[in-house]
């Protein structure tokens, strides 16, 4: 053997051998009578350590011939790190940081839509600039180091988004989890406009018919009085205004409340929808999907409205720009039931404290998401503390 060569095969004895093993093991492969503890003699490169090193080069794309040369011990090397074992950075002045854990950050970088370059495991310019992006979109500062918090937020968004989602990332950069708190907030709440009357009741209180314009306009009022309660900022979402790039606060979430109507008079029942492809489900918001999903979940679980699913749709409405959008039917004003309940001030408060609390959920941490149905306003107060605060207002 040449006297620099470095490279390790069968039948070689040293504590190196030993090390070998141990980085095998740490590389996922597992076999019999690999563990130094395992064996006799754990310094000796026998038919174990052969086996190993082979599915070892098998599971690269190496030279599959036994022999732990140069480029077996790199990919080795770089196999020893998982994500999140130890902080990732770029230095111009250093070699660059190479290792399965870069690789696997850049697979999470581009399924979020962050990075367009080869999965190489190495951590260069263009994967630095890719981190500090995704920092600057999650609301933490864009050093381009992948430290704890980074990959914390990452964990957090993976959980949320999956692969085929990943396109929709620059959407769930308004949830912005670094906050639990509505206050400082900006969210649009639209109404439908609809004034076709009810043909079941009138309205209780000022004898006007029923409408989808009366209901929503209520519902509203109430939703907008106790996120303004909470120091959220509630503005009616200007499309014109968007298009052209005005200047303002991206809001954080858009909301539309609508009643339904229809010729069957059976129809009843309440839904909600999202920004996404009809046929599959797949959603284009992540975010909308996801309070969507809240909002008809609390919505059932604190109303006898029956609930009639979460559904993608195409709408302008929910295809907003840059903003997560999701649309919420309160019920049908042609059916018997559904005007009843919807004609019932007391009824219309318990609404809009329904999807306030769905609104909380959303921006709350997976460690201090409540249970369906159980967060309280008085819960919602303690993410969003004010000197002060007046108790919100039943009616």
């Amino acid at each position: 053997m040449h006297p620099t060569d470095e490279s390790l095969r069968r039948l070689d004895s040293s504590r190196r051998v030993v090390a070998l093993r141990e980085a095998l093991l740490r590389a996922g492969i597992s076999m019999s009578y690999l563990a130094p503890d395992s064996v006799n003699n754990p310094a000796v490169f026998d038919d174990h350590v052969d086996a190993a090193v082979r599915a070892f080069q098998q599971s690269r794309g190496l030279i599959v011939d036994g022999v732990a040369g140069p480029d077996t011990q790199r990919a080795l090397a770089e196999a020893q790190f998982r994500f999140g074992d130890r902080v990732l950075a770029f230095s111009e002045d250093q070699p660059a940081v190479r290792g399965d854990d870069v690789a696997e950050l850049q697979r999470h970088l581009s399924h979020l839509g962050f990075y367009y370059g080869h999965i190489d495991g190495e951590f260069g310019v263009r994967t630095r600039y890719a981190v500090a992006e995704l920092q600057e979109n999650l609301g933490i500062p864009g050093t381009g180091v992948c430290d704890g918090d980074t990959m914390t937020a990452m964990s957090r968004v993976n959980r949320a988004i999956s692969p085929s989602q990943a396109y929709a990332l620059r959407d769930y950069e308004r949830l912005d989890r670094s906050t639990a708190a509505l206050r400082g907030r900006t969210i649009t709440l639209n109404t439908g406009k609809s004034t076709t009357p009810s043909a079941h009741v009138a309205e209780r209180l000022t004898g006007e018919p029923l409408s989808e314009l009366l209901v929503a306009t209520d519902v509203r009022v109430r939703v907008e009085r106790i996120l303004r309660e909470f120091g959220a900022e509630v503005v009616e979402f200007d499309a014109a205004a968007a298009a052209e790039g005005a200047p303002g606060r991206t809001p954080s979430l858009n909301v539309n409340i609508h009643c339904d109507w229809l010729d069957q008079p059976a129809a009843s029942g309440i839904a909600a929808y999202y920004w996404g492809l009809p046929v599959t489900g797949e959603p284009r918001s992540p975010i909308g999907q996801r309070a969507a999903i809240l909002m008809i979940k609390e919505l059932a679980a604190r109303t006898d409205m029956a609930s009639l699913g979460v559904h993608a749709r195409t709408w302008d409405t929910l295809k907003l720009p840059g903003i997560p959008s999701v649309g919420i039917d309160l019920g049908y004003l042609s059916n018997f039931h559904d005007a009843h309940r919807l004609a019932d001030p007391v009824f219309r408060q318990t609404v809009a404290d329904s999807i306030v609390i769905a609104i909380q959920r959303l921006y709350l941490l997976e460690e201090e998401d409540q249970p369906t149905g159980t967060l309280a306003l008085d819960d919602v107060s303690r993410f969003n503390p004010m000197e002060d605060r007046r108790r919100v207002s039943g009616l």
